[in-house]
C-alpha cells in the first residue's frame, strides 16, 4: 500500500524518548503507515545525532511530527481527546480494546516508562501480552504492533 497523505486515524505519542535509533524507527513506521507522531520533549538526544540520522534516513521529510515542549503542554493540547497509555502495568490487552480514529496512543520512555502522575491521568492503560519471564518489547516493535492493530480495527489497513 502506498499513499501520500496522513491517515486521519490514531496518533502515536512518545514521552521524552531517550534512544535515538528507536525514535527514528518509529518515525519510519509512522511515515510508512500514514500516522501522525507526537513527541513530548525533552528528548534524550538531538535530532542531529548520527545514530538517529542513520536509521531515520529520508523519512523525516515524509513524516508528520508535532513536538510538545512538555507533558503539561501535551495534556493541554489533548484535553478533549482520548489518550491511551501503553504500559507493562496495564491490565487490558490492546487486542481487547476498541480504538477510535481520534485516539492518541502514548508510549513511555524506553528507560523508565512514564511517571506515576501521568499513569494516574490516563484512564485507558493497555498492555501487549508477552511470554512469562520477559519484561518488555522494544518500543519500536510495540508501536508497530499497536498501531497496526488500531489501523486494522479502523479499516485503514
Amino acid at each position: 500500500m502506498t499513499h501520500n497523505s496522513l491517515i486521519t486515524g490514531p496518533k502515536i505519542a512518545l514521552y521524552e524518548p531517550d534512544i535515538p535509533q528507536n525514535t527514528a524507527a518509529i518515525i519510519r513506521t509512522c511515515a510508512c503507515l500514514g500516522a501522525k507522531l507526537e513527541i513530548i520533549e525533552p528528548c534524550g538526544f538531538f535530532l542531529t545525532d548520527k545514530r538517529f540520522k542513520r536509521v531515520v534516513m529520508d523519512y523525516m521529510d515524509l513524516s508528520h511530527i508535532e513536538f510538545h515542549k512538555s507533558s503539561t503542554k501535551f495534556f493541554e493540547a489533548k484535553k478533549n481527546q482520548r489518550i491511551i497509555l501503553m504500559t507493562t502495568k496495564g491490565s487490558l490487552s490492546y487486542t481487547k480494546f476498541k480504538f477510535n480514529s481520534e485516539d492518541t496512543i502514548l508510549f513511555g520512555r524506553e528507560s523508565a516508562g512514564v511517571p506515576d502522575n501521568i499513569h494516574k491521568l490516563i484512564k485507558n492503560r493497555l498492555k501487549i501480552p508477552m511470554s512469562q519471564n520477559t519484561r518488555s518489547l522494544n518500543i519500536a516493535s510495540s508501536v508497530a504492533i499497536v498501531l497496526g492493530e488500531s489501523l486494522r480495527q479502523l479499516k485503514f489497513l
